[in-house]
């Protein structure tokens, strides 16, 4: 039945089987009304037959009932009532989401009562009285999204306080205490605080303004621009939902490769629309700017930043953006890369382009995020080193509301790349971690490939950049150059398939870039069995089970894909399946072979000191880890070295040999 839905292109939301309207998830807006009523009146008619099974869509708020009995009795006896103190937007849909949480775990409704006897009480300051003298203490230094969740016998009645600086924290609380319900946690007594790690945390859409998706494998863009302004799918508010419950707190809806037709006034009021939609789960909007705009869509002769009217342009056009939308988080750019136009296009560098669109949106507290994937064909050096050569040199150039965007690696989203050498090369300038989650790399939708433990090993590798210790976590958080703009994004894999993300264990995806943008310190295996016991069972053997096969999933990706740090090995265009011979292509850096560069001798890149040098760009303790083939880690050999094919390993094995057995 799900797959039948999936297919006729029809979309319900499971809890209330409201069937999206067909004609708005077609670009083209063509299909025939009459052959959809027919296939409507076929369905009702055969659904009872069917039956009616989950299809992925409640992702990990499910909120089915407690299968523990001894477990759903006890919190059936704690919680029963529940008042709210204070009245916003933000608190209203806490309310909604506990009440209607904790009717589904519980399997009984949640009477709404006076302060005095409820044991369920959720608000904000005024809740003070009621805690305890130690809860009170931690309340300065929960910051903005921080939380504080108290709980335990008053009175001999069971009371839960659910408390915050403001009501985004209140929220962010509220879906952790469910969650502590879902894994079947123990809530006897509690006091726990938690907040951020990371201010900023961002997913990228990499959508087009026609619905399609680039690196997208789960259907159509959730975002219906045909239908907007006027009509809210319900699904916006599903996706704030479930963004909110894992801590995010803004998206940028268009694809870095940007469209200038966005920032028209129809479209800016379509935006404004899933802005006010979002708002209430402290989700704020970004958008993707064209650098070429001024002269795409504001009939200017130029688009350079030195000039008088494209500055006034690009204040008029923030002046304009914040008027519809007063929380408009800011703009991300890419820029003079793979095509796109940029501030080099005018003799002008990346700060001076990114110091343009700060100024505009400063007045606002918006911000510029300036990605720093540049390389280009007219280079002729390693394209290793060009985001490093381009960025490193202006380190102190940008505007205080600018960030620069790196990539977790130096090439390309590969499933195992050393960590980007700007990562501790640029102190005075706040730097932003890109992650993937669509797995452009790793299997697409058709591959369980489970990613936290690739982002974990990213975020512990040492810089070195600060003596022993300066890991990347530290450089994005801000912590080791004392930056208060700190932020990690990951590149969505959201589409408008029923399940969200096309197959099932990528939600897993998502989910773990929530949890470490939120802790980069949680461990991949604590999300991975969170992400388990919440969207499917807390039975211990299924939970083992899978999670087991979710934690060796990327390793296994990475031995057939790219074993022993060699890449680029994929289908030119697609990016799945295997090609290494692939020779020829728009441009040299778009081959496999100018990666591998097997030849009858060996195989592997040379980026030491005898090569491209791209190591030179680390310091001097990771030079030392990777340069010497005897000493450098197998995971990265053939990334730095080019070697020989009867070259023996500390295994014993020729590097043919264990490439043969990484592959089988």
């Amino acid at each position: 039945m799900t797959q039948l839905i999936q297919l006729l292109g029809l979309n319900e939301k499971p809890n209330c089987r409201v069937f999206r309207n067909p004609l708005a998830l077609q670009p083209n807006g063509m299909r025939s009304v009459g052959v959809n009523i027919l296939i409507l009146i076929a369905l009702l008619l055969l659904s009872p037959f069917f039956g009616y099974t989950e299809d992925g869509y409640d992702l990990w708020l499910r909120y089915k009932k407690i299968s523990n009995i001894a477990l759903l009795k006890s919190y059936q006896q704690k919680l029963s009532t529940i008042n709210c103190i204070g009245k916003d937007p933000t608190l209203t849909v806490a309310t909604a989401e506990l009440k209607s949480g904790l009717k589904g775990l519980l399997g009984k409704e949640i009477r709404t009562v006076d302060r005095q006897h409820a044991n369920i009480l959720i608000g904000n300051s005024q809740l003070n009285p009621t805690l305890s003298t130690l809860a009170r203490k931690h309340l300065a230094e929960l910051g903005k999204e921080g939380f504080l969740i108290e709980a335990g016998s008053v009175n001999g009645n069971y009371s839960v306080i659910i408390t915050g600086n403001s009501s985004i924290g209140i929220l962010y609380g509220c879906f952790h205490f469910l969650r502590l319900l879902q894994t079947e946690q123990s809530i006897d007594k509690l006091l726990i605080t938690d907040k951020p790690t990371l201010n900023l945390r961002l997913l990228n859409h990499w959508d087009n303004l026609n619905r399609t998706v680039e690196r997208g494998y789960a259907g159509f863009s959730i975002w219906n621009w045909h239908s907007l302004p006027g009509y809210i799918d319900p699904r916006y508010v599903d996706y704030a939902r479930a963004n909110a419950s894992i801590g995010i707190n803004g998206t940028v809806l268009t694809n870095v490769n940007a469209n200038a037709t966005v920032l028209t006034r129809p479209y800016l009021e379509k935006t404004a629309a899933l802005a006010d939609c979002f708002r209430p789960y402290g989700l704020r909007v970004f958008l993707t700017a064209r650098f070429s705009a001024p002269s795409e869509i504001g009939n200017l002769p130029t688009s350079d930043p030195s000039n008088p009217q494209v500055q006034q342009w690009w204040k008029d056009k923030a002046k304009e953006i914040y008027g519809l939308i007063p929380d408009f988080g800011g703009f991300l750019v890419k820029a003079n890369s793979e095509g796109q136009p940029g501030p080099q296009t005018y003799g002008r560098s990346h700060a001076e382009g990114a110091n343009l669109l700060a100024a505009a949106v400063a007045p606002y507290n918006g911000i510029v995020i300036w990605r720093a994937f540049v390389y280009s064909n007219e280079v002729p050096d390693d394209r290793h080193k060009q985001a490093f050569n381009e960025f490193v040199p202006l380190d102190g150039k940008f505007s205080s509301n600018v960030m620069v965007q790196v990539k977790n690696g130096p090439i390309d989203f590969m499933p195992r790349e050393p960590f980007h050498p700007l990562f501790g090369a640029m102190p005075n300038t706040p730097l932003m971690m890109e992650f993937q989650v669509t797995q452009e790399y790793l299997g697409q939708t058709s591959n369980l490939a489970y990613l936290a433990p690739m982002y974990k090993e990213c975020l512990s590798s040492d810089t070195y950049s600060k003596g022993k210790g300066s890991t990347v976590a530290k450089v994005i958080s801000g912590k080791l150059d004392n930056h208060s703009l700190n932020g990690m994004a990951g590149v969505a894999n959201i589409g408008n398939d029923i399940n969200w993300c096309g197959h099932p264990f990528a939600q897993a995806n998502w989910y773990a870039l929530g949890r470490l943008s939120w802790n980069y310190d949680l461990s991949s295996q604590d999300i991975a069995k969170e992400w388990v016991r919440q969207t499917y069972s807390n039975n211990p053997a299924f939970v083992e089970s899978i999670v087991s096969m979710m934690m060796d999933s990327r390793e296994t990706v990475v031995s057939y894909s790219m074993p022993m740090g060699l890449h680029h090995l994929m289908t030119y265009g697609s990016h799945y399946g295997p090609a290494p011979w692939v020779d020829k292509g728009a441009r040299p850096d778009w081959t496999n072979t100018y990666y591998h560069k097997a030849d009858t001798i060996g195989i592997g890149f040379n980026r030491t000191n005898s090569g491209s040098n791209a190591l030179g760009q680390y310091h001097q303790e990771v030079v030392n880890q990777w340069n010497n083939q005897e000493t450098c880690d197998e995971k990265y050999l053939l990334w730095f070295h080019h070697v020989p094919w009867t070259k023996k390993l500390s295994s014993g094995q020729t590097v043919w040999e264990r490439l043969c057995e990484h592959y089988y």
